[in-house]
């Protein structure tokens, strides 16, 4: 395996995982809106703590798939694949509350990333 493609995989993971279990209730730069915390974010996109878990459990049942496909090449796809869409659904919900490019840079980025992930998996 590529080891550019490795190493996107890695970066996805260990920032959702840093997002989503270590930053979840502090305010960074790129929270939407003038959120301190993940609750704060969702609900200035207009949705229910609900839809934050379950969004979050998605990311984070992505990140992980993305580093097992590290040894488990068969999980690259649908884990990429899922990961795109939720960093697209981001980048919908910065631009639905006028966010700066900053704000939606970390969705953007992630997204790339992904996409780069699948083009990665065709050349094998």
């Amino acid at each position: 395996m590529d080891y550019i493609s490795i190493l996107a995989k890695v970066i996805i993971f260990i920032s959702i995982i840093n997002v989503w279990f270590f930053r979840f209730n502090k305010k960074t730069m790129y929270r939407g809106g003038d959120a301190s915390s993940m609750k704060e974010e969702f609900a200035a996109y207009g949705l229910s703590e609900s839809t934050m878990y379950f969004i979050g459990a998605l990311k984070v049942l992505s990140a992980l798939g993305l580093i097992v496909s590290i040894w488990a090449p068969m999980l690259t796809l649908p884990s990429a694949g899922l990961m795109a869409i939720l960093m697209v659904g981001a980048i919908l919900m910065h631009v639905k509350i006028k966010d700066s490019l900053k704000q939606s840079m970390p969705a953007a980025i992630f997204l790339l990333l992904s996409l780069f992930i699948i083009s990665q998996s065709y050349m094998v």
